[in-house]
């Protein structure tokens, strides 16, 4: 009997784990956190340890939250470093393959079904043409699909949430003069992130003149989303119209007429608030192109863990 494959989708926060049977079927999904490990190791060697039928993983494939440019691995937003080739051996596998997450999720986008998917303005897909995916989490991640002339998908693992930062309005204008003293470089990320949602609300308390009373995104949007707070409320509504620019943007710069698929830990917690938003209006209020932008489907990633999904296609061939 084939052994099934074993992958993981390795975040800032979360390393997610599974197993994925011949053919396709993934089972025993699990999610650790990665500050109780020392490293994805130890995460890995805790997971394998539950309960199972016994069949030991012979190959497996990660989706990492970070570059992927050789055997060592540095993540982006978590503290994580180690050798692919060394956690190979620790765990016993004969091969291991890893790609960054967010090709993970962009693999996943063609293979979901329609009840993963929840439209959020624009017309139909086409499959003939490169589509996108994104998605604020701990970071901002971007990944493409470019379809193969003769049928299947070449993935582009870039690092696109890393792009700088662009208004359309005067008060985001403003904003970002706050943060360039803060930081070298106001990327996408900078805003369209966890502790995104954070920067953001504190440059908007200075410049409403207001105090910084909440620390965290999730208090953030909480109180954004049920209107006590006027600053948070705006951090909120900002942060999906920036959003609907950087997508708008990418779309653009790849041709995405396969569609933009959103995805990450932020946007499933507060799906009415976006889709209600000013994100799809930004994300075509691009000028003369705007008639090309209104006819791209925009869709949330409703499916639990999509990078899985990506991951299961990726062993699977």
């Amino acid at each position: 009997m084939m052994a099934p494959a074993f992958v993981a989708d390795i975040g800032g926060t979360h390393a997610r784990f599974a197993l994925v049977e011949p053919g396709g079927a993934v089972t025993r999904a699990e999610v650790l956190r990665c500050a109780d490990y020392p490293s994805p190791v130890e995460a890995a060697q805790a997971y394998l340890a539950g309960p199972g039928d016994g069949a030991v993983p012979a190959r497996g494939a990660f989706a990492i939250a970070c570059p992927i440019d050789g055997d060592v691995i540095a993540l982006t937003n978590s503290p994580w470093h180690f050798s692919l080739e060394a956690t190979r051996c620790a765990l016993g596998l004969d091969r291991l393959e890893a790609i960054n997450d967010f090709t993970a999720v962009a693999l996943a986008a063609p293979r979901l079904a329609a009840a993963d998917l929840l439209p959020v303005g624009g017309g139909e897909a086409r499959p003939d043409f490169p589509l996108i995916a994104l998605g604020p989490g701990t970071g901002l991640g971007v990944a493409a699909l470019i379809p193969l002339p003769g049928g299947g998908w070449q993935p582009v693992a870039g690092e696109g949430g890393h792009v700088t930062m662009a208004a359309a309005t005067a008060r985001e204008s403003a904003v970002l003069d706050v943060l360039r003293d803060r930081f070298d470089h106001v990327s996408a990320e900078r805003l369209l992130s966890g502790q995104g949602l954070v920067n953001l609300y504190q440059a908007l308390s200075a410049l409403s003149g207001q105090q910084v009373v909440y620390s965290t995104p999730d208090v953030i949007c909480a109180h954004g989303l049920e209107g006590s707070c006027p600053v948070c409320r705006e951090t909120v509504e900002m942060f999906f119209a920036m959003l609907g620019t950087i997508a708008g943007n990418l779309a653009l710069s790849f041709g995405a007429r396969g569609g933009v698929f959103l995805a990450g830990g932020i946007l499933p917690r507060m799906v009415e608030a976006f889709r209600a938003s000013g994100f799809r209006a930004r994300f075509e209020a691009h000028g003369r192109f705007q008639p090309y932008l209104a006819g791209i489907p925009t869709r949330l990633i409703r499916h639990p863990l999509p990078a899985f999904v990506g991951l299961a296609a990726l062993v699977e061939e």
